[in-house]
């Protein structure tokens, strides 16, 4: 059996007051906790997702006033037409994450070409397209935070992970560049890379004797919950977080120390 997290983040006092934040991948998952603790902590959240019934779902349900749109991050055209709803009916963009993505496990000789190509597609591609789309108005007004989410799979292989492995260490690598390039003119960006997330999708994937073992490998002996992440999120999102550019903050449990 995986262990339950039991885990408080209450105690992490984080206001985000004034601000818009975008997040890619917001109805569900990673995503869907990091738009629910921005919200609780002030900010206007504009949710993008590509299923747009569960998209408005969350936003229905977040405090304050929160925005739904479709966004399919593979396609130039619906990124900026996303990203110019939200800065038209929100305002301008304060803080950008990306947690959109997708995972297609298969072995190295067997992943197809189509598999390949959509995961770099949704997980590389759509992360710059959102970066640049956004970035560019940031640089614009002098400010902005990005937030990009990466994985332990970026950190050290996994088996039957190549197309997961290589998106998320271009995400920390284009991540890196974008904050060589943009801090001095105002704009941060970082990843967050966490191990294995106990949301739906993430038991459905390893509440397995596979899970198990793995689990077994981390030295805290567990996997995370979505609001670990979230709260990350939000410290790196807040003016704590000012003089922290180009980092990857692990959030494994001590996985890739050994």
């Amino acid at each position: 059996m995986l262990t339950t997290p039991v885990t408080d983040v209450s105690s992490l006092s984080v206001r985000l007051d004034g601000q818009v934040a975008l997040v890619t991948g917001g109805a569900s998952g990673i995503g869907r906790a990091i738009a629910e603790r921005f919200a609780a902590s002030g900010a206007r959240v504009a949710v993008l997702d590509l299923d747009q019934d569960a998209t408005r779902r969350v936003a229905d349900g977040l405090p304050g006033e929160a925005l739904a749109l479709h966004c399919d991050v593979t396609s130039t055209d619906s990124v900026r037409a996303a990203v110019s709803a939200a800065h038209e009916q929100a305002g301008p963009v304060d803080v950008c994450v990306n947690s959109a993505g997708i995972a297609a496990l298969a072995p190295a000789e067997s992943l197809s070409d189509g598999q390949w190509d959509a995961t770099i597609a949704v997980n590389l591609s759509g992360t710059y397209r959102v970066c640049r789309e956004v970035g560019a108005a940031m640089l614009e007004r002098g400010r902005g935070k990005i937030i990009n989410l990466a994985s332990q799979a970026a950190t050290v292989a996994l088996p039957e992970h190549v197309a997961y492995c290589a998106s998320k260490f271009g995400v920390v690598g284009l991540t890196r560049v974008l904050a060589l390039e943009w801090a001095g003119r105002g704009v941060t960006a970082n990843t967050i890379s966490p191990t294995v997330v106990l949301t739906p999708l993430g038991l459905q994937a390893w509440d397995n004797p596979r899970g198990e073992a793995h689990q077994a490998e981390i030295p805290v002996g567990r996997f995370a919950a979505p609001e670990e992440i979230a709260a990350v999120a939000a410290f790196l999102a807040s003016g704590a977080a000012d003089m922290i550019n180009g980092a990857d903050l692990v959030v494994d449990g001590g996985f890739t120390i050994r």
